[in-house]
């Protein structure tokens, strides 16, 4: 249900929208749209730190005017996406906060690329992947404290998860999400990243995270258990497919300049029938 938003964090959205009854397609689509565009102003092409701000900046004025009713109906292709999540925030009852914590977290993809704390990492995670998963149980009906409080945990969970599978790729891009405290504590040093090397240091810290991410895993599967319908069926296989890939990553000593672990069709199967036993 939800991972890192748009191109990452979001990319279980086109999911969620098939798998969805038909009536809540357009609602899903709508969110998604609002959140891919989003995304590629913060991380794609070539603009400066101070453009992909000002962009997301008229973004977030957008967002604000849609939900007032004074969107900008100029018939082009951003207004219509606009156009379409008006209707959606209206017809869902949708709280216009869980837009802005989204906006928030990729306005700091833009200026951020360390975290000191796991508490800091955690906030981020706060705005950027467990908007999806409450706006997701809204669309579909669910306004219950304790599911947003599993789902948080779960979305979470899966963002972390994705994090730990892509060190290499973020450190590429010029991230790191391994906090600072833990990589300290371990004496693991960017240079080994640089050198595409996995040091008993960085698995240390590795380990430490991934069993904090496994804890929030568990925190999340009471969603799964109590959502129903399609949507429940696939909160299942999201939480099995995220659990999985975790699994595969110590499994594997972390060591994703070998092999990044991932899902694919032959793990269909496995999870389809664990999906279906599910207790």
């Amino acid at each position: 249900m939800c991972r890192r938003i748009a191109r990452e964090h979001a990319e279980n959205f086109p999911v969620a929208s098939l798998l969805a009854p038909r009536p809540l397609r357009r609602h899903l689509a709508a969110i998604y749209a609002f959140a891919r565009v989003a995304d590629d102003m913060a991380d794609e092409g070539a603009r400066s730190s101070d453009e992909r701000l000002r962009a997301l900046d008229d973004w977030r004025r957008r967002l604000h005017d849609c939900v007032s009713g004074a969107a900008r109906l100029d018939g082009s292709e951003r207004a219509a996406i606009f156009a379409a999540l008006g209707e959606t925030i209206r017809a869902c009852r949708l709280d216009v906060a869980p837009f802005d914590d989204l906006l928030s977290a990729f306005r700091q993809d833009v200026v951020v690329s360390r975290y000191d704390t796991w508490d800091a990492l955690l906030d981020y995670c706060r705005r950027s992947a467990n908007p999806v998963g409450r706006l997701v149980l809204r669309v579909a009906g669910y306004r219950d404290t304790r599911l947003d409080t599993a789902s948080d945990a779960l979305c979470t969970a899966l963002q972390l998860t994705n994090f730990w599978q892509d060190v290499e790729r973020d450190f590429l891009k010029g991230r790191v999400y391994v906090p600072r405290e833990l990589t300290a504590a371990s004496g693991a040093r960017e240079e080994d990243l640089a050198r595409r090397e996995i040091t008993p240091a960085w698995q240390a810290a590795l380990v430490e995270v991934s069993r904090r991410t496994a804890r929030l895993f568990d925190a999340g599967r009471p969603v799964a258990d109590a959502v129903r319908g399609r949507l429940g069926w696939e909160l299942r296989a999201t939480w099995l497919g995220g659990a999985r890939v975790l699994t595969r990553l110590e499994a594997a000593g972390f060591d994703v300049f070998r092999a990044r672990p991932s899902i694919g069709w032959p793990d269909a199967a496995v999870i389809g029938w664990r999906v279906l036993t599910w207790r």
